[in-house]
């Protein structure tokens, strides 16, 4: 059977698969004062990181409407597999649930199914290619969906950042319910626990927690062997190398795939951040 794939933009795409004809991107609007952009192939991160760090407000983002989906199911596929930010940061996974109802309603029943990744960034992109290697196989639909949802449920998400203000000012960390350290110098170690931000863990320097954060992800990952490992940063790639590095001479992965952030991730993972997903 025929596929086509479907991710909002906090969905990074490997630069091979940029141009894929069966992947659509539905965009995020992000909006840094009284300046608005879409999170598309236009997005400039070096433009819209000087616009955040010389605004003294509160930088923004907008979920794409369910329109947006409706029309990205349109593909001329058999079967259409959707991949969004976790429902539980955003209201993009019922704008895509919602856009569904609205192509059946306006062009009859076709095979879609809406994967919440409970993650975001490299996350989304992880859950993409479990779902391109299981359609791959031409097995049946509901086949991929079940394996797939299987992935998605042990997959682990973990993350650094120098700067969690963005994503505490959007209300993002409500579900945190350690103190966050307010000197500059201790950097929270934060996670995913299905879908919701968790803390893991802190440490002195951004250093010593990326090291921190290679730790937890060495010692909780699931067979690692056969995943891939998939690590986003934003404007820093040497810090993602350094993970990179921790995290081989601990264990072995069957891929490694390291990609700088979009326009969504970039806004919440702010400059400097690291984000690691298998």
């Amino acid at each position: 059977m025929s596929y086509g794939i479907v991710v909002d933009s906090s969905c990074e795409l490997p630069k091979e698969l940029q141009n894929d004809p069966r992947i659509r991107t539905v965009p995020f609007g992000l909006q840094v004062g009284n300046w608005h952009v879409r999170d598309d192939e236009n997005f400039d991160q070096a433009e819209f990181l000087k616009r955040v760090a010389e605004y003294d407000g509160v930088a923004k983002s907008a979920c794409p409407s369910p329109d947006g989906f409706t029309e990205a199911y349109r593909m001329e596929f058999d079967d259409i597999y959707v991949v969004t930010i976790s429902s539980h940061l955003s209201g993009c996974y019922n704008s895509a649930v919602l856009g569904k109802t609205l192509y059946e309603e306006k062009y009859g029943e076709k095979n879609i199914h809406v994967f919440d990744s409970e993650s975001a960034s490299g996350g989304e992109t992880n859950v993409m290619l479990k779902v391109m290697e299981e359609a791959d196989k031409g097995i049946p639909f509901d086949e991929v969906v079940r394996a797939v949802e299987a992935f998605r449920d042990e997959m682990k998400t973990y993350f650094v950042l120098d700067n969690l203000d963005t994503l505490k000012k959007n209300g993002r960390l409500t579900g945190v319910k350690a103190l966050l350290a307010s000197t500059l110098s201790i950097k929270p170690v934060m996670g995913s626990h299905k879908g919701e931000i968790v803390m893991k863990g802190q440490a002195i320097g951004i250093k010593k927690a990326l090291l921190r954060m290679a730790e937890h992800a060495a010692a909780e990952i699931r067979n690692p062997a056969e995943k891939c490992l998939v690590i986003t940063h934003c404007n820093c790639s040497e810090r993602a190398e350094q993970v990179r590095q921790y995290l081989e001479a601990k264990v072995s992965f069957r891929k490694v795939i390291i990609m700088d952030t979009r326009g969504l991730s970039s806004l919440y993972a702010n400059d400097g951040g690291v984000i690691v997903t298998a």
